[in-house]
């Protein structure tokens, strides 16, 4: 959802009052509650022609409307198979529809990658990367930070290899989550779990650990720390965007978060950067870097992330086109 989005749900949801804007929050997913929460926040004052406009278009689309259809699932997978063809959409549905049946590890994605930490902490490796691949990325890197050095290696290539939940490591995680979360019942077998979700978690880890992870797995599997070299795309990889697609990225990044991922940059992307803006935005972006005094390592990577996470999210919707890790294939 863009920006104008955003602010029209936001405006929507504060007419409705307390309790049903709360019951609307109740179905939404961790990160739209966020998005929408930051919105709100940031809505200090809004017309009353603003929300006018806002609620007659809502009463019209709804009028629109007829009855709810029968089956639901089936309506999604038509939908999403249409709109993305059948590979992606059997991917995307799996997680849709098996939803329910996974209740329990859902409710960590309300918690912060700290208290998820804490509740993995001392389960076997195995039982963590069942749960973990359930995750978003940059929850499940964030939760792993928490870890020891061997504990999140091991757990990493378990990730890695992990091809679908078995039978044996389904029971064992129903019992975690029973104990921990109180959530999990029946869990169907999902294809979870490979070289490219591992890849994702580790390009979101910061170069540090991320060095000593691919260390680890080499070590114990050469074959296996190449795949997932291939399938990783790190910032300095945006040097292999186009022009277009650089662009594109350029103009969802806020100029002072650029300026601080450009801080711990090569010249390469620097020199990127600057040729892809206008000469006036290209000079005034090198005054404020140079302008600019020491800034925290964490800092950096933290907007490099975002950064990254803004290239994937683009890349999935096709804007643009990412070159992995291996010069020869894409993602």
């Amino acid at each position: 959802m863009d920006e104008q989005g955003l602010e029209d749900a936001a405006i929507l949801l504060m007419s409705l009052g307390e309790d049903e804007a709360a019951e609307v929050f109740k179905q939404l997913e961790p990160k739209e509650v966020q998005s929408l929460g930051e919105t709100i926040a940031r809505l200090k004052t809004v017309t009353r022609e603003r929300v006018d406009s806002v609620l007659s278009r809502f009463a019209k689309e709804a009028a629109e409307v007829g009855s709810l259809v029968s089956d639901t699932d089936e309506y999604v997978k038509a939908v999403l198979r249409r709109a993305l063809g059948e590979e992606k959409a059997n991917l995307l549905i799996d997680r849709i529809i098996q939803t329910s049946d996974v209740a329990g590890i859902e409710s960590l994605k309300w918690m912060d990658p700290a208290s998820v930490a804490e509740l993995l902490r001392n389960e076997h490796p195995q039982i963590v990367a069942a749960i973990l691949v359930h995750l978003d990325p940059d929850l499940a890197s964030g939760a792993l930070k928490y870890f020891s050095d061997r504990h999140r290696n091991e757990v990493m290539i378990r990730i890695a290899t992990l091809d679908g939940i078995q039978p044996t490591a389904l029971r064992d995680l129903n019992e975690v989550m029973s104990r921990v979360l109180a959530g999990g019942t029946q869990v169907r077998r999902q294809s979870l779990g490979g070289v490219k979700p591992a890849a994702e978690i580790i390009n979101l880890m910061g170069s540090s650990v991320e060095t000593s992870v691919l260390d680890y797995i080499r070590e114990a599997d050469g074959d296996l720390a190449q795949k997932i070299m291939d399938n990783m795309f790190v910032f300095d990889d945006l040097a292999k965007l186009d022009d277009k697609g650089f662009q594109a990225l350029l103009k969802e990044v806020q100029t002072e978060s650029l300026i601080i991922a450009l801080k711990g940059a090569s010249t390469d992307i620097r020199d990127k950067v600057f040729r892809n803006m206008s000469s006036r935005a290209a000079e005034t972006l090198r005054e404020d870097l140079d302008s600019r005094g020491p800034v925290k390592l964490s800092e950096v990577e933290g907007e490099q992330k975002e950064m990254l996470k803004i290239v994937r999210r683009l890349a999935d919707e096709g804007q643009i086109v990412l070159a992995s890790g291996g010069d020869d294939e894409y993602v």
